[in-house]
C-alpha cells in the first residue's frame, strides 16, 4: 500500500485512518496569513457513512486503504435489509442495509450485477453500475405544450424509485437512470 501526504488527498481518494477507511468528498488548500498551508478535507467513513471535515498538515501521512473489489448479484430487498449472493454461488448471501448502501440502492433490481467492495476481509458497500435500465411503472400522460416546468414529469421506475422524467416518457417505455446523479438518461426502446 502506498503512503500519500496531504497534497494526495483529492477527490475520490480512499485511505485509512485509525484502521477505517474515509473517502474524499470535497477537498481544499488554504493557505491562512502568517500560517502553514493546510488542506481541508471533508471525507466519509466508508463503514459507518458518517461525514466528517478535518484539516491536515503537511507533516501528516497516511496509508491508502486496501479495498478489494468483487463481482455479486443483487439477489431481493426485504425491510430495509437488501440481500446479495456471490456471483455464481447463491448459497453464499449475505445482507447490508440501506443506510449503509445510500441513495443508489433505490435503483436495485434483482439479478443486477454489481461489485462488492470490501476493507480488511469485510464486505462494505457495494458499488452499481453507472446506468442502469429500468421499467417506467407509473407516471401521468405528457400533455403537448406544458413546458413550464421544463418538460419533465415524475415518474415511478419498476424499482420504486421516482425521478423526474420527459413528457415523452410513457408508462411501459425502457428508460436508462445514471445510478450516481439519480438522474435520467435516456430512452432505450418505445412501448
Amino acid at each position: 500500500m502506498a503512503t500519500l501526504g496531504y497534497n494526495d488527498l483529492r477527490k475520490g481518494v480512499v485511505f485509512d485512518i485509525d484502521g477505517a477507511p474515509y473517502e474524499v468528498v470535497e477537498y481544499a488548500f488554504v493557505r491562512m496569513q502568517q500560517r502553514k498551508a493546510v488542506a481541508q478535507v471533508k471525507m466519509k467513513n466508508l463503514i459507518t457513512g458518517k461525514v466528517l471535515s478535518r484539516n491536515f498538515h503537511q507533516s501528516e501521512s497516511f496509508e491508502e486503504a486496501d479495498m478489494q473489489r468483487q463481482p455479486i448479484k443483487f439477489l431481493y430487498q426485504s425491510r430495509g435489509e437488501y440481500w446479495f449472493s456471490e456471483k455464481n454461488d447463491a448459497s453464499k448471501r449475505f445482507s447490508l442495509s440501506e443506510d449503509a448502501l445510500g441513495a443508489s440502492a433505490q435503483f436495485l433490481k434483482p439479478n443486477t450485477e454489481v461489485s462488492a467492495i470490501s476493507f480488511n476481509g469485510k464486505i462494505i458497500n457495494v458499488e452499481l453500475p453507472i446506468k442502469v435500465d429500468l421499467l417506467v411503472k407509473e407516471t401521468p400522460p405528457g400533455e403537448r405544450g406544458n413546458t413550464a416546468q421544463g418538460g419533465m414529469k415524475v415518474a415511478e421506475l419498476e424499482t420504486g424509485a421516482k425521478i423526474n422524467v420527459p413528457l415523452f416518457v410513457n408508462i411501459g417505455d425502457v428508460i436508462r437512470v445514471n445510478t450516481t446523479t439519480g438522474e435520467y438518461a435516456e430512452r432505450v426502446e418505445k412501448n
